[in-house]
């Protein structure tokens, strides 16, 4: 008699997804044809055990030899007593009728999700793994848009990544946020869902019916993209995280015929790069932009530099929008300048987020003498240092809670 076959009743492909992204974010750089790979290795030769399983996986997802112990422990934690879960058909067969209907009416309507497993069954399991008293629950997410060794590094702080990774996390911010804050303009748009009566289209919609309003026709606010404005500080003090940061102003300055967004730097002066930013392709960007803030890596006037946003052409840009500040608080002049410049800006803005890589310390208090005067007048404070602080932001900028 044969051994059974271990993934039977499995979907192939999301097994797949799922394991690459667990080996993914245990360090394990699988390349991006690894599981199409695996799973035309399943395809050719089902495994009937685990050792089977482990060899099939490593020889088409491992390509290096220093990540085998990082693919071991990964698979040691997802298969580890688990590989009667891999079957769930032949687990119910396996059980007595009373165990069965005990455990079926126990978990019904439980998905193989909620046991902390791998969601990779297309049908839903008799018993689940969290019954078991050394199951631990884990979550799986689907493989980011960014590669495995970069996701791995999600909380590390952005100074310790090269120029190369920073380009490829600039490729990611701009497919990262496809939410950005809404306000509701003065326009009107047809809804099923609506509060308000539209009588013009419910009496034009009545002449089918000779003139017997039958339905209603309903219409709410439009909703419209609010703008942002993004302010980067560029000083010294900044300078490892000035790239990342031209980086986020950039996947802002792309969206310009939708957002009609507004970044500038300062340093010593304030700089508009909104026109500059605005080139598709990103090193361009980047070079014209390092090339224009001419005072970049030196002193830092924040105060001064707010005060010339407020007060030069393009403050009525403030109005009602979400405003981004980057900066870590130094300030060459002194703080009652920044207090008056964040007062002012403060009743222009819908919202104010302010990003200061510092606050990442466990330890950190404000006590720079600009940043403690601004703080009273922001509604976010963010350390944004890695990409764990990003989605963070993004977060914010998806959904912007009322003043």
């Amino acid at each position: 008699m044969s051994a059974p076959v271990l993934l039977r009743g499995v979907d192939r492909a999301a097994f797949a997804v799922a394991l690459v992204a667990r080996l993914r974010a245990g360090g394990v750089a699988v390349s991006a044809s690894g599981p199409a790979g695996f799973v035309a290795a399943l395809s050719q030769g089902c495994p009937r055990s685990r050792t089977e399983l482990y060899w099939t996986a490593r020889l088409t997802l491992v390509n290096r030899a220093e990540e085998l112990a990082g693919f071991d422990a990964v698979f040691g934690a997802v298969f580890g007593g688990a590989v009667l879960g891999l079957d769930p058909v032949g687990l119910t067969s396996s059980l007595s009728g009373a165990e069965t209907r005990a455990s079926a009416s126990h978990v019904a309507g439980v998905r193989a999700t909620d046991s902390g497993g791998l969601p990779w069954t297309t049908r839903p399991a008799s018993i689940v793994a969290a019954d078991r008293p050394d199951s631990a629950e884990t979550e799986v997410a689907l493989p980011d848009l960014l590669p495995s060794r970069l996701a791995a590094r999600a909380d590390e702080a952005f100074e310790t990544f090269d120029d190369s990774d920073l380009r490829l996390i600039g490729g990611w911010l701009e497919r990262a946020v496809t939410r950005w804050p809404q306000r509701r303009s003065l326009r009107h748009e047809a809804s099923r869902h609506g509060r308000r009566i539209d009588l013009r289209q419910t009496m034009r919609v009545s002449r089918s019916t000779g003139f017997q309003i039958v339905r209603l026709a309903h219409t709410r606010r439009r909703q419209r993209p609010r703008r942002i404005v993004f302010v980067c500080d560029v000083s010294r003090s900044m300078q490892p995280y000035v790239t990342i940061y031209l980086h986020l102003m950039r996947a802002v300055a792309v969206r310009r015929a939708t957002l009609r967004p507004e970044v500038f730097a300062f340093s010593t002066s304030l700089t508009r790069l909104t026109p500059v930013l605005s080139h598709r392709s990103a090193e361009v960007a980047l070079a014209r932009a390092n090339d224009k803030v001419g005072d970049r890596y030196g002193g830092t006037h924040l105060g001064r530099s707010l005060a010339a946003l407020l007060g030069g052409p393009h403050g009525n840009t403030l109005r009602g929008a979400v405003v981004v500040i980057a900066s870590d608080g130094w300030d060459a002049d002194g703080p009652e300048m920044t207090e008056r410049a964040m007062a002012r800006l403060r009743r222009r803005a819908e919202l104010v987020v302010w990003l200061n890589p510092r606050a990442a310390a466990r330890d950190y208090r404000p006590l720079a003498g600009s940043m403690a005067a601004a703080l009273p007048y922001c509604d976010v404070l963010l350390p944004a240092h890695s990409l764990t602080g990003l989605r963070a932001l993004f977060d914010e900028l998806a959904g912007p809670a009322p003043r």
